[in-house]
C-alpha cells in the first residue's frame, strides 16, 4: 500500500536542482504527484507531494536526508491526508502601493470569514509611471458554505482604502 508524503525543500538556487530531487523520488520508487516550486531571492523553495510504497518510505526519507550534504534542506510530513477543503473555489486579485502589513490584513479578512487559502502568489514590482514599489497578490481560495462571494468582496473593499489597494478581480471560479 502506498503512503503520501509532503516535502518542503529549500536550497540555494542552481541548475539541476529539480532534477536532483526528481531523481531521488524516482530512484526510491516514489511517484511525483503535485508540486509548487519557485526561485525567491536567490533561493529555491518548493513543496512536493509524493506517494511511495509503505515499505520504501524510510528509504526515501533517508535519501532526502542525505541531500543535506549538497545543501538541499528538506522537511517531510508522512501520511498527508490529501483532504480537500469543502466549499466553492474562488479567486481574488489585488494591486496597490507596497507597504508592510498588506498580506496580514487581507489574510485576516479571509481567516475571520473561515475562508481557506489554497494558493497565494504575491509580487512586488516597480510601478511603470512613478517607479514606486507596487504590490500584487492573487489568491485561490475556498469559500465556506454560507458565505457569498459578494459578501467577502465587500469586506475586502472595506479595508482596501486603508491598505491603498484595489481589488481587481473577485469572483467564484466557473461563474
Amino acid at each position: 500500500m502506498d503512503i503520501e508524503m509532503v516535502l518542503t525543500i529549500i536550497a540555494e538556487d542552481r541548475p539541476g536542482l529539480v532534477e536532483e530531487v526528481a531523481r531521488v523520488v524516482a530512484d526510491h520508487g516514489g511517484n511525483w504527484v503535485d508540486s509548487a516550486m519557485s526561485r525567491l531571492g536567490g533561493e529555491f523553495a518548493g513543496i512536493l507531494r509524493v506517494t511511495v510504497a509503505r515499505q520504501r518510505a524510510a528509504e526515501l526519507e533517508a535519501a532526502f536526508e542525505a541531500l543535506e550534504e549538497n545543501g538541499v534542506h528538506t522537511h517531510i510530513r508522512r501520511g498527508a491526508s490529501g483532504a480537500v477543503s469543502e466549499g466553492r473555489t474562488a479567486y481574488v486579485e489585488v494591486v496597490g502601493q507596497d507597504h508592510k502589513g498588506i498580506v496580514r490584513d487581507i489574510s485576516h479578512v479571509f481567516a475571520s470569514n473561515s475562508v481557506n487559502v489554497n494558493e497565494l502568489r504575491t509580487h512586488v514590482f516597480d510601478g511603470s509611471m512613478t517607479g514606486e514599489h507596487m504590490f500584487s497578490a492573487e489568491a485561490d481560495i475556498v469559500l465556506p458554505d454560507g458565505l457569498e462571494m459578494g459578501e467577502l468582496c465587500e469586506k475586502l473593499e472595506d479595508i482596501a482604502s486603508d491598505l491603498m489597494i484595489d481589488i481587481r478581480m473577485c469572483g467564484v471560479k466557473g461563474e
